[in-house]
């Protein structure tokens, strides 16, 4: 439907991209925008027939516009505050304490939401955001495993069922390599699981290589990896 209006802004020689009903029209100054966004409106409500929507269109610099949840600034493309947060809500939905699922069934619908959350969000260029994220989930993980709630029809032998009381929070840290001189000062410690999920003993036995293997996902090893990919290795015919 919006086809015809992406001719008009290719005749009037103007930049722009757009997906579906979602665009972003580049001038140089308020000046020309302010013309060009009366002449767009215009044209979008007397030729095609359609709607503008007042409250979303605006003229603005690009810094402060988003265009498919990202935003451009100093030439980077980074997640928009709306991206991260509905990041943030959906990893807090699935790693509250109170959801009474297998650490398998819980790292599984983790993992396939961040890949696909990923998959559409990648190719943003700033690499402390990526780091904040990747540490902030992995300690939503570390404060599930640390406050997992005993299922009695579980069997005892399940490590991630384990941790509810001290005596069984010492035999699983010592078990994955905590120093058995200090692994009391956690084991028996009276404090939040989110406050606990940064201690160091807890971060030493449960390590970002470990939670690697249970499953969790890796933002960071998903962002170089597909900003940095290693050439393939190229055969040679003899």
């Amino acid at each position: 439907m919006l086809t015809p209006l992406d001719r008009k802004l290719e005749q009037d020689g103007l930049r722009f991209a757009r997906y579906a009903d979602d665009f972003l029209i580049l001038v140089r100054d308020r000046r020309e925008a302010q013309r060009v966004m009366t002449d767009v409106v215009r044209f979008v409500e007397t030729k095609l027939k359609l709607t503008v929507n007042t409250a979303k269109s605006r003229v603005d610099r690009l810094a402060r516009c988003t265009f498919l949840g990202c935003r451009i600034e100093r030439k980077k493309i980074r997640w928009s505050e709306a991206a991260v947060e509905e990041f943030r809500e959906k990893v807090r939905e699935l790693t509250k304490r109170t959801w009474g699922v297998s650490m398998a069934h819980r790292l599984g619908s983790l993992s396939r939401y961040v890949t696909g959350w990923f998959g559409y969000y990648r190719i943003s260029r700033t690499w402390g955001e990526v780091l904040e994220l990747d540490k902030w989930l992995r300690r939503r993980v570390r404060q599930c495993y640390w406050f997992r709630a005993k299922r009695q029809d579980r069997a005892r032998s399940e490590p991630e069922q384990q941790w509810k009381r001290s005596r069984q929070r010492r035999r699983m840290l010592l078990k994955l390599g905590a120093d058995p001189r200090e692994v009391h000062l956690a084991s028996r410690s009276r404090k939040g699981c989110w406050r606990m999920s940064t201690n160091s003993i807890v971060q030493a036995a449960l390590t970002n290589k470990w939670l690697d293997e249970q499953g969790v996902p890796n933002l960071q090893a998903s962002w170089i990896a597909y900003h940095y990919p290693e050439p393939a290795s190229s055969s040679v015919l003899r």
